[in-house]
């Protein structure tokens, strides 16, 4: 199923064509949409993701709405923990067609958790992902276009807690907030030599996967209206797409080094985090927990990788 249609789009049909996007995490959640938004309009789309099914029924699903636009949507399974995989995968899109004109950094891993109960092997499952894993892919690319002197635009996907800290979501705020960091030195440090760096903090889009790990057992947070959202609403896909779409195009070339927030002014408000969740108890979080190792034990039966 797909969320976009081309009244959802700020942007003239074709404006993308001749650019070649990789988004990471692409199968599902906000980098199908912003897939999807590349391939309306009229990008080379290239995403990856653990699950092998699940990235090419995604591929599949898109080319059959939106084939018509001029692009392509090519999906591969790429375990992105894994420089050798990422060299490989890299390899093959540069082979197909040429560099990459973008980059974004979407695939995460999250859980809620009370940090005193992590384990080593927990914080690893989000920080090998978000943290090194968009690193290792920023690197292996970036190489490549510094050595062919080739432009391109790098936006990577934080939330608003590399601001103000994420309690119970520790290790990914500090992966997140590596990322920010990253996207401010290298803005610097490539920008002289046409690499862009940008990044989007977005507030709830509420998809599948934020659910079952973020609010595993429902309630409160599942609500479509928040009082601690100024706007007092989750965000709409599109809006995120649009804004993706603007920091990839050359339209853009003048903003670098910027971490731009899209939540409705909600970490103006609050911290945008977990904090209301200090007041669990024991059962709470042990049915949290429960919740989300059903969800993991069900994704792993997917991987392909």
């Amino acid at each position: 199923m797909t969320h976009l249609t081309p009244n959802d789009l700020m942007f003239r049909p074709g404006l993308m064509k001749g650019q070649r996007v990789l988004i990471t995490g692409g199968g599902t959640g906000l980098g199908k949409v912003m897939a999807e938004a590349c391939l309306m309009l009229g990008a080379d789309v290239y995403i990856w993701g653990r699950r092998g099914n699940v990235i090419e029924e995604a591929a599949r699903e898109l080319m059959d709405a939106h084939g018509d636009a001029g692009g392509r949507c090519v999906g591969r399974a790429c375990d992105i923990r894994v420089p050798e995989a990422i060299h490989e995968a890299m390899d093959e899109i540069w082979a197909d067609g040429g560099a990459l004109t973008g980059l974004v950094n979407n695939a995460a891993g999250n859980f809620i958790s009370r940090t005193e109960d992590l384990s080593p092997k927990g914080f690893d499952a989000i920080a090998n992902i978000v943290f090194r894993g968009s690193f290792f892919v920023t690197l292996d690319a970036g190489k490549r276009w510094l050595a062919e002197g080739k432009p391109a635009s790098v936006v990577s996907i934080l939330t608003t807690w590399v601001w103000h800290g994420g309690p119970f979501t520790v290790p990914s705020a500090m992966s997140k907030a590596g990322l920010n960091v990253m996207t401010q030195s290298l803005a610097v440090e490539w920008g002289n030599r046409g690499v862009r760096f940008n990044a989007i903090a977005p507030g709830p889009f509420p998809t599948e996967g934020m659910s079952a790990r973020l609010n595993p057992t429902g309630g409160a947070m599942a609500e479509e209206k928040d009082p601690m959202i100024p706007l007092g609403r989750n965000g709409e896909m599109r809006e995120l797409a649009n804004l993706a779409v603007y920091l990839l195009d050359p339209g853009s070339a003048y903003v670098n080094g910027q971490t731009i927030a899209i939540d409705g002014g909600s970490h103006l408000l609050t911290s945008g985090g977990f904090s209301r969740l200090a007041s669990w108890g024991d059962a709470e979080w042990e049915a949290a927990r429960n919740a989300i190792k059903a969800t993991n034990e069900k994704d792993r039966a997917q991987r392909t990788v």
